[in-house]
């Protein structure tokens, strides 16, 4: 009868004392049972003897993994031993707006079964763009200053008026709420074509007339989404839903 493989075993180091247990520790023990591997966890508990185990090693950070008497390194560089992606600091990511617009559009389906028993209506894709618009402008909220400079990088009104840039967030927010809910469509509709329409000019000039690099602000003002493509989105949905709900106020007036 064949005998199974011997199992792998990994050496990890890592912090856990009584007022912290290292994050990346637990994440690389983690990694390491996922990959196959047994692991003997050796836990520095006190200040003195992880700066010991630093010294010993010539190592300026722990955890620190062994495989196979070789020194892998720390939570990062586990990563790259085993082949996982790892992300370069300051890397332009989409993920924040996928995130946002996928969860903004099952809530717009949940909210039209809840309310209409249907998710099959104009009003479900009204909801979709306004969720959006609030999730968007909760982004932003977090950090107003943060967003407001970087949103002077390319907006043309906030670089005219710099308040412009802190108002911003709670425009797109007010309007938002406004349409999921319906109400004060004479402020909503006008609202969101403004802001709409200036980001729209904004962005294109920024993007496809001077051709500059920038980070959207659309998501906050830590965020490494390129300007763009989706930031342009963004405010023609705002300017759609205006135009739309606007017109349908007038024909209902």
């Amino acid at each position: 009868m064949p005998t199974d493989a011997p199992r792998k075993t990994a050496q990890l180091y890592r912090m856990a004392m009584p007022g912290h247990l290292c994050p990346f520790g637990l994440k690389s023990k983690d990694l390491l049972k996922r990959q196959g591997f047994d692991v003997e966890d050796h836990l520095l508990e006190t200040h003195d003897e992880t700066e010991q185990f630093k010294q010993r090693h010539s190592v300026e950070t722990t955890p620190q993994t062994w495989i196979d008497n070789e020194r892998i390194g720390g939570y990062d560089s586990l990563r790259k031993y085993f082949g996982k992606p790892l992300r370069e600091d300051g890397e332009t990511t989409y993920t924040p707006v996928i995130a946002i617009f996928g969860v903004a559009f099952l809530m717009a389906l949940a909210v039209g079964w809840a309310a209409l028993g249907t998710m099959l209506s104009v009003r479900v894709l009204e909801w979709f763009i306004a969720i959006s618009m609030t999730l968007l402008g909760i982004q932003k909220l977090q950090d107003v200053e943060g967003f407001s400079t970087m949103f002077l990088n390319y907006d043309l009104l906030a670089r005219r008026w710099v308040r412009y840039g802190y108002l911003y967030p709670f425009a797109e927010t007010l309007a938002g709420l406004l349409m999921i809910a319906g109400a004060l469509t004479w402020l909503s509709a006008p609202l969101a074509l403004f802001i709409g329409t200036v980001g729209a000019v904004s962005v294109f000039k920024a993007v496809y007339i001077d051709k500059r690099e920038l980070k959207c602000a659309c998501v906050g003002g830590g965020s490494n989404v390129p300007l763009g493509f989706v930031s342009l989105t963004e405010n023609l949905m705002m300017i759609v839903m205006g135009l739309w709900m606007g017109l349908r106020f007038l024909l209902s007036v």
